[in-house]
């Protein structure tokens, strides 16, 4: 397990190597020896209502909801690591804080039970939003066969390992708040079990363009240190599953925070004027673009010779989206070096601005690093076993103001030939 704080945060999802079971079941243990959680409380009422950092330009927001009370459809879409997953929620796919929110919504303004409001979950345990802005086309918008109306962010305990700092989230927020059906968007700033998060960098945005933003740690951090008698609603271990991820009892906190925001943008007046995206960017819009490359479209868009890299990967990362109690896999359109296929190298040949390589990470000790040079000059190598659990990892390969066409070799670092090494695919910004 890295530090959150390092370079890459890749919290395990609930099919990576989290905390012992043995460890989650003592946690649980000791939870259930205090005085349970009052739901109902004024007290449970008044933590939650701490949560509404921003309720924002409500315009898009109120729409929605009188879409929902019309009868007619309403897509609520959320997008971001283990916690969107569902991690820490049994089970995971109806007690997670999505699906739980998107009841919530449903109930309280769809009408004839709700059935005209759709949920869209595409979160994927320890990926940030540098690989979100990759996957969102095909994960949240499905190729272009859904328009959410809402759409819920949360990368604020992702986004350590964004080496955009920031450009990428602000990007994949405009990239939703620009689509032609005006969707709202609403920032969700999730916390660890240590107090942390990045809602002090990821706010701004919100800020800038006056959206809502909903903080489950302003909500909870402070009652933490408090005893009951002097005010404690909810403990961490009620709250927390493990160091990362919440408890059923967590979920539903972060859900009735989302319901919080749903019932004051109902309550409030209209506003006038729709949220302006015209602006300057607070920390930059470089990857809005970005578009997915894989080995089911690279023909189309760039030149590519596979070399050694031509079999395919099928153990890859896999989570359960939307409501599903299955798992779908995340990249299997991959290009994957095996033992025996020599030291040839992978290469394509691509016009584009800025290029995002996702790679396969792996606890397999036949996995084996690769080097990767762009336009023949060393860029990096990428080392699989950094992390120790499958799941997809985005690294920035170039960034420029203007496109040109660029040459990428990926070859098997000396040494490690006959490893494998898996390039699940490509973000690129034409």
């Amino acid at each position: 397990m890295t530090d959150p704080h390092s370079r890459n945060l890749h919290e395990p999802d609930a099919g990576g190597p989290s905390a012992p079971r043995d460890a989650a079941a003592r946690r649980s243990e000791e939870a259930e020896l205090e005085p349970s959680v009052d739901f109902e409380s004024q007290a449970y009422r008044e933590m939650i209502a701490k949560s509404l950092l921003n309720k924002g330009n409500t315009k898009r927001l109120k729409a929605a909801i009188d879409q929902a009370r019309r009868g007619e459809p309403v897509t609520i879409a959320f997008i971001g690591g283990s916690i969107t997953h569902g991690a820490g929620a049994e089970p995971l796919p109806t007690n997670c804080y999505a699906y739980r929110s998107y009841s919530l919504f449903k109930k309280k303004f769809g009408q004839d039970g709700g059935d005209s409001v759709r949920l869209i979950k595409a979160g994927v345990g320890g990926t940030p939003s540098e690989l979100g802005i990759v996957r969102y086309e095909r994960d949240v918008l499905r190729e272009g066969t859904v328009e959410p109306d809402i759409l819920v962010v949360e990368f604020a305990v992702n986004d350590a390992g964004d080496e955009t700092k920031g450009n990428c989230y602000e990007s994949l927020v405009l990239k939703a708040l620009n689509a032609p059906n005006k969707p709202a968007v609403v920032l969700l700033f999730s916390v660890f079990e240590n107090d942390w998060n990045l809602q002090d960098r990821l706010a701004p945005v919100g800020w800038h363009y006056d959206l809502p933003m909903v903080s489950v740690k302003d909500a909870v951090v402070d009652q933490f240190r408090l005893s009951k008698s002097e005010g404690n609603v909810i403990s961490r271990r009620q709250f927390f599953y493990d160091i990362y991820h919440p408890t059923n009892a967590g979920h539903t906190v972060m859900a009735d925070c989302l319901a919080w925001l749903f019932d004051a943008a109902d309550r409030s007046a209209p506003d006038g004027e729709d949220i302006a995206t015209g602006k300057p960017p607070v920390i930059g819009d470089d990857f809005v673009d970005t578009r997915l490359l894989d080995r089911r479209n690279a023909a189309g868009i760039a030149r590519v010779e596979e070399g050694g890299f031509s079999e395919t990967d099928a153990d890859v990362q896999m989570a359960e989206m939307d409501d599903r109690a299955y798992a779908t896999p995340l990249f299997p359109y991959n290009w994957m070096h095996a033992p025996g296929s020599g030291d040839r190298a992978f290469r394509m040949t691509i016009r584009s601005k800025r290029l995002i390589l996702v790679f396969k990470d792996s606890g397999r000790e036949d996995f084996g690093s690769a080097d990767i040079r762009v336009d023949g000059r060393f860029a990096k190598t990428a080392d699989p076993r950094e992390v120790n659990w499958t799941h997809c990892n985005a690294v920035l390969l170039y960034s420029e103001p203007v496109a040109e066409e660029h040459t990428v070799e990926i070859r098997m670092a000396p040494g490690q030939e006959d490893k494998r090494f898996t390039i699940l695919g490509f973000g690129y910004v034409p």
